[in-house]
């Protein structure tokens, strides 16, 4: 019983986590995700163009944009964010001064790139050719194609990849306290950190702990949703009903039928496939 109250005073101090919360919440939170989004937008921008890069007819864009991802995808994280934090101090000093906080975000964004441009590649080229050529006998250029249909098509079928970067990306802001932020910079980790150091208590690394969880698994489930509805629609363009709605065909009564619509005289029916209002 003894070690087990060890254990809860260690991780479970709730005077230490009560000063420990204002922090946590006014500083750490805003941090972390100014870090995780603004590193999402960027990187989700840099990305589409090394997909379309990444899928070029010419090598001269294909190469470059395989070895920037095969590089970027296979360092740790924090050796880049060592690399052009460290690395690039004295340029970064002549544009944003001495604030280490840019070139941290410069790197969260780098590296975002690398993995959002292989998840918009797979899904642009995960689009059937028909929808290329369709566009295409519309009177549709090759870029107007790619940037119309094409691309947003791909997007569309690969958002739960980019949410799941997403929750990755707020796990490896956490990173960024390499670089040596200033107080009212600090992340949810490095407060936690820095509390545990001072009083000698796990107990507000901890509940940064929570804080993650409680920005991430949100975004888990938010997987799940768009997954889900991604696969009816897809069922559903394909002619088939979604899974809930046949099981709910299944529950009812032998012999009985759903009501059918009533028709209005002079009307034709309406092909199958066609939407109907």
């Amino acid at each position: 019983m003894d070690q087990l109250g060890t254990l809860a005073e260690t991780f479970f101090d709730w005077g230490s986590m009560r000063s420990a919360i204002s922090d946590l919440l006014t500083t750490g939170v805003p941090n972390t995700l100014i870090l995780a989004v603004t590193s999402a937008v960027i990187g989700t921008v840099l990305g589409l163009l090394l997909a379309v890069a990444g899928i070029a007819r010419t090598r001269w864009l294909r190469w470059p944009a395989r070895v920037y991802t095969d590089v970027f995808r296979g360092l740790p994280a924090a050796v880049t964010i060592l690399l052009i934090g460290v690395g690039l101090a004295p340029q970064g000093m002549q544009i944003w001064g001495p604030d280490p906080y840019p070139l941290g975000v410069l790197a969260l964004s780098l590296i975002a790139a690398a993995y959002f441009g292989e998840i918009f590649r797979s899904g642009i080229q995960s689009v059937e050719a028909g929808q290329f050529e369709a566009a295409r006998a519309l009177g549709f250029s090759h870029a107007a194609a790619l940037r119309l249909i094409i691309i947003p098509l791909g997007v569309r079928r690969v958002l739960p990849a980019w949410v799941n970067q997403l929750i990755a990306l707020i796990k490896d802001s956490s990173l960024i306290y390499f670089l040596g932020l200033t107080a009212d910079q600090r992340d949810l980790f490095r407060i936690g950190q820095d509390s545990a150091a001072t009083t000698g208590n796990e107990s507000a690394l901890v509940l940064a702990g929570l804080f993650y969880l409680l920005l991430t698994v949100p975004l888990t489930h938010l997987v799940n949703v768009i997954d889900r509805r991604l696969r009816n629609g897809r069922q559903l363009r394909n002619g088939r009903r979604p899974r809930n709605e046949r099981r709910g065909d299944g529950e009812r009564t032998a012999g009985t039928s759903a009501p059918e619509a009533p028709s209005v005289p002079g009307s034709s029916p309406a092909p199958e496939g066609a939407a109907r209002v």
